[in-house]
């Protein structure tokens, strides 16, 4: 097999393992969104993993990034560390995770667009069409299911959350070429610190904690290692492998997991429009797949 096509198949494993860590991100923050707060659990994840970051940062003894990379780190702690938590958990609040799940399918149309205007990559024709695809169909989720038959105000809050993710993702891959995955999220977390701290003390201190319960403690811990950590250690060598256009459609998968969790995990009805939108997803996930790509 050539070096390419080899690179490219270690990008899609590494990015799998990466969906797979974030499938379980929206079934929990919806569950602990009620005990913790929106604003707790989308700022104060960061804070946890930013002290993992520290000291292993630290244990590594790796020197701080030069100069001119620090303004693109803060760009992807902008939209993976700030950005995306936030909106995403104060969405959780209004929303099921099961709803949640099919509008921030729109993420890896999101991550190719950004890819492209960023960093120069040039998906096909065939690529766009079967990304405009899933986009459509999951547009179409939205607006049949929601409240009414239209669309609803937390659907903003989640387009939001994947603009944040999408530009934190492109600017990620480009950035873990030459810094390496774990790096990149380290060091983005390291410098959200000034902000997500104090944010993140003060809305623990306004919104309190109701009846904690270790399955909620847990879950934040869950969001705040894996979610906010781990997970970016496999999704971001992926996209720096595999492109981020090529492999962020992997994240079209990631609607179907979270509904199965969010079934199984907290009893959501799971009903026959979001098993047809996720069905059709996969099949746009595949198209997507052997559609080409060429790197910029």
């Amino acid at each position: 097999m050539p070096k390419d096509r080899r690179t490219e198949h270690l990008g899609l494993l590494f990015g799998g393992l990466g969906v797979l860590s974030f499938s379980f991100t929206v079934p929990i923050t919806r569950a602990v969104v009620p005990v913790f707060g929106g604003w707790t659990v989308g700022i104060g994840r960061a804070v946890g993993a930013a002290l993992l970051a520290a000291v292993l940062l630290r244990l590594s003894g790796v020197a701080w990034p030069r100069r001119e990379l620090r303004g693109k780190l803060l760009l992807v702690a902008g939209g993976v560390v700030l950005g995306f938590p936030l909106f995403s958990a104060l969405a959780l609040e209004f929303v099921p995770a099961s709803r949640a799940a099919i509008v921030i399918g729109v993420l890896p149309i999101a991550t190719a667009l950004a890819a492209t205007l960023l960093h120069g990559e040039r998906p096909s024709r065939a690529f766009w069409m079967a990304a405009l695809g899933g986009l459509a169909t999951v547009l179409a989720f939205a607006f049949v299911t929601g409240a009414g038959g239209r669309p609803e105000p937390a659907d903003g809050l989640l387009l939001l959350a994947v603009a944040s993710a999408a530009i934190g993702y492109a600017e990620g891959a480009s950035l873990s070429r030459e810094l390496g995955g774990w790096q990149t999220i380290s060091w983005a977390l390291v410098l959200s610190l000034p902000v997500t701290l104090p944010v993140s003390g003060y809305a623990l201190w306004q919104h309190g904690v109701v009846e904690a319960s270790l399955s909620s403690y847990l879950g934040f811990g869950y969001l705040t290692t894996v979610s906010m950590f781990l997970g970016f250690f496999f999704w971001y060598a992926g996209l720096a492998r595999g492109g981020a256009a090529r492999v962020g459609q992997l994240q079209l998968m990631q609607p179907v997991l979270t509904l199965c969790w969010s079934a199984l995990f907290l009893g959501e009805r799971i009903g026959t429009a979001a098993i047809v939108t996720a069905g059709l997803v996969i099949l746009f996930v595949l198209l997507t797949r052997r559609a080409p790509i060429q790197r910029g």
